[in-house]
């Protein structure tokens, strides 16, 4: 997939699935399968070995799963509402990342 907009550590919202609501960090992008890990959604309950070299103590592990990337949307940081991501050039020539409503997110 081309032209990913979510990056790591962006506040998105969850706007389609079971966790449909929900809003959390970004904590890892996968551009070729399309993917987002978002904190907090879409928690799935893993049956881990204990490994006592690691000091893994073993069990039921909650830990997240991915969410397709068309399932999420990221927050406007002035207005907390899901937007679309734009580029955009500064006067000084550098580019913006910026949500639909023209509020900056972050400067590439």
């Amino acid at each position: 997939m081309a032209g990913v907009r979510i990056k790591k550590n962006d506040t998105v919202y969850v706007i389609a699935g079971k966790d449909r609501g929900k809003s959390g960090r970004v904590l890892s992008v996968d551009p070729i399968k399309g993917r987002v890990l978002v904190e907090g959604v879409n928690m799935m309950t893993k049956a881990v070995r204990p490994n006592p070299q690691q000091n893994i103590q073993g069990g039921l592990v909650q830990t997240e799963a991915s969410v397709h990337i068309s399932n999420v949307a990221v927050l406007d940081p002035e207005t907390n509402a899901p937007t679309r991501v734009g580029y955009k050039f500064l006067d000084d020539g550098t580019k913006v990342r910026v949500s639909r409503g023209g509020a900056i997110i972050e400067k590439s």
